[in-house]
């Protein structure tokens, strides 16, 4: 029974509280999270902005409000009308807070903003805070599961720079997207169909030649929209010449999903995207010398890399025939120059010449067609100015789906029965239907782990220096111009300055790195779109897929092989590290320590098929051993360039060259140090008292596999060289002086068996 106090009670204590707390009521009120009605206003993600939809896997679909389109801003309502087809939010989503002051940025971990869900809490890194906008974005420190339900939790340990708690704990439901889906419905409806027929006849020229023709080997490309013009012929570099009974060159057709400007139409996640055609595809293939092993040649699908084509399948598998291993090969959607590109292949007065089925267009309009033109959406080139396509948030989702479905295909081709006409010798053309595997170099090592992770009829497969998600290996990379030239030629344009590289600068900062609180002016508007890009790209994104080759399968484990080189300036060591913590997958990186050989001064990402770098036959040991038996060999045992599995798992959390968003900064500053580990992270364990800090260090629970006492003291041992050698990644001298010599390469394939098989 609640007790009633006298009126006189009453007025007595009020007059003292007015005295009493005259002091305080002039004291800032409270610091609190907006709940407005925007994302910007908002914490984000939210279910807020979604609405019910029964086509979806998750019953909800986004709707996030769409701003008045005009010329100005049409690039952020397309950006939103494409959004807003999705089933969910972001598996590993950039979450913005907005708060209504500003806030003690050191009392933000994993124990005072987290997210819940999955029988899990995971807190956030890479952090950003605005002082212009009080607004905190961070991304969470692991991937999460897809078609799940989230809680955003942002407790009152949180504090304003008084040290006062926020006003209340804000917690805020989210639902993840479905990431994996699309490409697995359409690898279904790949199987309900007949399988495509590798054909070797064009015209009623068959295009099988024997080994004596491998240095005669030469293409013609279509590089410009006159289909008459091609460029003269180039000798295509061929090292994959021992143990070989012929070469040919095939096609096969393929469904077809990618629009012509590389895009798939947005389905609802219930449904199966509907083809928009078929395409006939040319392949490359390396059949062994010799009889076949019953049943047929173990065959070995090459992915190639991007900007790249199936003419690479020639120096990236010097010893697979040798071994016994036949290795075929396609072209990625947009690559191999235009459809008249051509081959001349025979001796001189006995060649054939035929198309090479380039798979490249003139997409921007310029009358050029690029080595990747074709794969994502482009700008359109016009007098006096550059428009953006309306649908450049796709980046290269589509693309990537098309190139994995068009893999499957050739495996599928494969399985109903390949037989090269016209071998020379004793060598049967038969391959085999049942041991088909898979390795792919950078862009193949991304759509080979898509592959990977959804079609049952591939189980084992070697994935060479890739990365993702994609937005972050063109910030990070080489390709930052174009990511860059995508943001200024948006609506409004997004190239803010400052001093990053390329014309914007976005003030992200890596995973060990301490919280960003001085960003460049609108940083925190280019934050946003690239997180809305990754986001509408996780379909096309390898880290998706990476928990289903071991730690969730949808259908059985595979045994996969990473490959990931130190310092690599194309893919960087992030972005690769991405995927190998989807997947927990750290017991299956071999990283190859570019940084201890003589090549150190070198971007070590083609190390595989680049025959000016130190790790390429070794490499190229690894690879075959592994596509031969199953087994990881350390095909340099006792010596430093090759640790099999990697030693630290924190190098694949910072670049080991000079970050792009911060000028010439480079970290470690000895360029050949180990990479820290997160920092980390400050537990609040008790409310202070106003004014008072309310952090305390702790030790990071999740700072993964390699943290702690696993770090070495090199980090902080020396700074940066040069400015130009910063920019290209170059690191001084360690370790190894010299290439190792062929005999010991010999040595390594004679130990681990690697030889023709007998005939």
């Amino acid at each position: 029974m609640r007790t009633r106090l006298p009126l006189a009670l009453l007025t007595a204590l009020a007059l003292a509280g007015t005295f009493a707390l005259a002091p305080v009521a002039s004291a800032a009120a409270p610091v609190q999270l907006l709940t407005g009605d925007s994302p910007e206003t908002s914490a984000f993600p939210s279910d807020r902005f979604t609405v019910p939809d029964s086509a979806q896997l998750t019953g909800r679909r986004v709707a996030l409000p769409v701003p008045t389109c005009t010329a100005q801003t049409r690039s952020t309502c397309e950006a939103m009308n494409l959004l807003n087809t999705l089933d969910g939010f972001d598996l590993q989503p950039r979450v913005f807070l907005p708060f209504s002051g500003d806030i003690d940025v050191a009392t933000v971990t994993p124990a005072t903003v987290y997210v819940e869900g999955g029988g899990k809490k995971v807190g956030l890194q890479q952090l950003t805070f605005d002082p212009a906008t009080d607004v905190l974005a961070g991304t969470t420190r692991e991937q999460l599961a897809e078609q799940t339900s989230y809680v955003l939790v942002v407790t009152r340990s949180v504090r304003d720079k008084a040290g006062q708690p926020l006003r209340e704990q804000v917690r805020t439901p989210f639902t993840t997207m479905s990431g994996t889906t699309e490409l697995d419905r359409i690898r279904k409806a790949l199987d309900s169909g007949p399988a495509p027929a590798a054909s070797f006849t064009q015209g009623g020229t068959t295009t099988v030649f024997p080994p004596t023709d491998a240095q005669t080997i030469k293409r013609m490309d279509q590089k410009t929209s006159d289909p008459s013009v091609l460029t003269p012929p180039a000798v295509v570099p061929n090292l994959a010449v021992a143990g070989v009974g012929c070469y040919a060159f095939g096609s096969f057709e393929s469904p077809q999903y990618a629009r012509e400007d590389s895009t798939i139409a947005p389905t609802p996640s219930g449904s199966t995207p509907v083809a928009v055609g078929t395409q006939r595809i040319g392949f490359a293939l390396i059949v062994p010398a010799g009889p076949a092993p019953a049943g047929g040649w173990p065959t070995a699908v090459y992915g190639p890399g991007f900007t790249r084509s199936y003419f690479d399948l020639f120096v990236t598998s010097d010893l697979n025939a040798a071994a016994g291993i036949a290795t075929i090969a396609t072209d990625p959607l947009g690559h191999g120059f235009g459809p008249s590109s051509k081959i001349t292949v025979g001796l001189p007065g006995a060649e054939k010449t035929f198309l090479s089925y380039g798979r490249g267009k003139d997409l921007d309009g310029d009358g050029a067609i690029g080595d990747a033109e074709g794969s994502q959406p482009t700008k359109t080139v016009l007098p006096g100015r550059d428009e953006p396509s309306p649908n450049q948030l796709h980046g290269l989702r589509g693309g990537l789906i098309q190139t994995a479905v068009d893999n499957m295909a050739l495996v599928r081709a494969v399985q109903a029965g390949i037989t090269v006409p016209g071998c020379v010798g004793t060598t049967s053309g038969a391959l085999a239907r049942t041991d088909v595997q898979y390795y792919g170099l950078s862009f193949g090592g991304i759509y080979g782990t898509m592959l990977m992770g959804t079609d049952p009829s591939v189980k084992r497969g070697l994935l060479n220096v890739p990365g993702g998600p994609i937005v972050d290996i063109a910030r990070l990379s080489g390709f930052r111009p174009l990511l860059g030239d995508t943001l200024a030629v948006s609506r409004p344009s997004l190239a803010n300055g400052g001093p990053g590289r390329d014309g914007f600068t976005e003030s992200i900062p890596d995973p060990h790195e301490p919280p960003v609180t001085a960003p460049a002016p609108r940083a925190m508007e280019v934050q946003r779109y690239l997180a809305y890009a990754t986001w509408y790209g996780r379909p096309g994104g390898p880290e998706t897929y990476a928990p289903l080759l071991r730690k969730q399968p949808r259908y059985a484990a595979k045994t996969v092989l990473y490959q990931v080189a130190f310092g690599d300036n194309t893919v960087p060591n992030i972005t690769s590290g991405n995927i190998i913590r989807a997947g927990d997958l750290f017991d299956r990186v071999t990283y190859y320590r570019n940084d201890k050989t003589a090549t150190r001064e070198t971007n070590p990402h083609g190390f595989l098929a680049d025959p000016t770098l130190a790790g390429r036959e070794l490499g190229q040991v690894q690879l075959t051993a592994f596509l031969e038996t199953g087994q990881v060999v350390d095909p340099d045992g006792p010596l430093p360039v090759f640790e099999v599995p990697i030693a630290n798992a924190d190098n694949l959390q910072c670049l080991h060259y000079p970050n792009p968003q911060t000028g010439q900064r480079a970290f470690p500053p000895a360029a050949a140090g180990e990479c820290p580990a997160r920092p980390a992270d400050a537990v609040v364990a008790a409310p202070p008292a106003p004014g008072q800090g309310g952090a305390s260090p702790a030790a990071d629970q999740g700072a993964g596999p390699g943290g702690g006492a696993a770090q070495t003291a090199a980090a902080g041992a020396q700074s940066s060289g040069s400015a130009a050698g910063a920019r290209s990644g170059t690191l001084p001298a360690t370790g190894l002086s010299t290439v190792l010599p062929l005999v010991a390469v010999l040595a390594v394939l004679a130990a681990v068996g690697l030889r023709r098989r007998p005939g």
